[in-house]
């Protein structure tokens, strides 16, 4: 039994509640090690990071000196016992958070647990969160592979050693995953029970639990953003529309293209065919759709795959939007070109 570590959730503090495979799975790595680096991806705000920080506790639990970084939200912590190591990599972190130097931060964490591995022999964790984006499609792969390097041809001798990083960036999960560098697994939005928990320790006046499940998803994300919204759906549909660029981005598309698109708010998986794999990387590099891998396959997966058909969320057997909320952001903007 841990403790569940606490997390910022729109102005308030909630518990970490879910994830009871995931963080077995982690449990696992702990046990054993690992071979290859871990890059998880999944739907933005899935909740891989509150994932990731409740990792942080487990594996410290395990023995392990643990390092994370997040440069996106200048997050960063260094769970280890030697002091001046430690103190010289938070001095370089807040040096290169005051020069906006985010993405020096994920290559900071690497140099760091090298020094690590020299220094104590022992268990090592790095646990690099939301980095892709920062250092870009073609780095990312070369951070990954640095990563498998530092698994492979350790400077010192370790005992155990654990490596992690997770996106929600679409393009560069590609990318990393033409190399044989990592294990590449996927993790999907929160199951209904853990989705539930959380949105229980919302107080006050607040939809019915499955009108807000029908609209995020289960999104921990979303649900955040509605919260803070005052529950206010279209606010939250304008917002996706904004920041994904989504005017833009139906302009640019053939009458075809959102002919298809149109058919695809009622089913992804019309995607999955020749003419619409084009259209489908367009939008998985903006983070509003993913292929899914095959959930047979519990393995493959970080926790629980999405259903295997569930068109009300937006769900294919092989496509899924990020969110139903994401699929009605293209509806409108789709709808204003027609």
């Amino acid at each position: 039994v841990f403790s569940r570590v606490r997390l910022g959730f729109g102005g308030l503090e909630v518990e970490f509640v879910d994830r009871d495979l995931a963080l077995g799975l982690v449990g696992d790595w702990a046990r054993r090690g690992v071979g290859f680096p871990k890059v998880v991806y999944g739907p933005e705000g899935c909740g891989k990071t509150a994932w990731l920080l409740q990792s942080v506790e487990l594996l410290k639990d395990y023995g392990f000196e643990v390092v994370y970084v997040n440069p996106i939200n200048r997050e960063f912590l260094a769970e280890v016992n030697i002091t001046d190591l430690r103190e010289d990599f938070l001095r370089l972190v807040k040096e290169a958070i005051s020069q906006n130097a985010l993405g020096r931060l994920a290559w900071l964490a690497f140099d760091f647990v090298k020094e690590l591995i020299r220094a104590t022999r022992g268990r090592i964790a790095v646990i690099v969160d939301d980095a892709f984006q920062v250092i870009g499609v073609k780095e990312s792969a070369l951070y990954v592979k640095a990563l498998l390097n530092l698994i492979e041809y350790p400077p010192g001798h370790y005992e155990k050693i654990v490596a992690v990083a997770a996106t929600s960036e679409g393009l560069s999960r590609r990318e990393i995953g033409r190399h044989l560098w990592s294990d590449i697994m996927p993790m999907w939005n929160m199951s209904r029970k853990g989705f539930e928990e959380l949105y229980e320790q919302i107080p006050g006046g607040k939809p019915n639990v499955d009108d807000v499940w029908r609209i995020t998803g289960g999104n921990p994300r979303i649900l955040e953003r509605l919260y803070e919204d005052g529950w206010n759906v279209d606010k939250v549909i304008k917002s996706l529309i904004e920041e994904k660029g989504l005017r833009t981005f139906m302009a640019s598309l053939s009458a075809g293209d959102r002919d298809l698109l149109m058919k695809a708010l009622d089913d992804p998986d019309v995607l999955m065919s020749r003419e619409g794999i084009p259209l489908l990387n367009r939008l998985i590099e903006l983070n509003l759709a993913l292929d899914i891998p095959e959930r047979k396959d519990q393995d493959l997966w970080v926790d629980n795959p999405p259903p295997e058909r569930d068109l009300e969320l937006g769900i294919g057997r092989y496509v899924a939007w990020q969110t139903p909320l994401h699929r009605e952001a293209v509806r409108r903007a789709l709808e204003v070109l027609r």
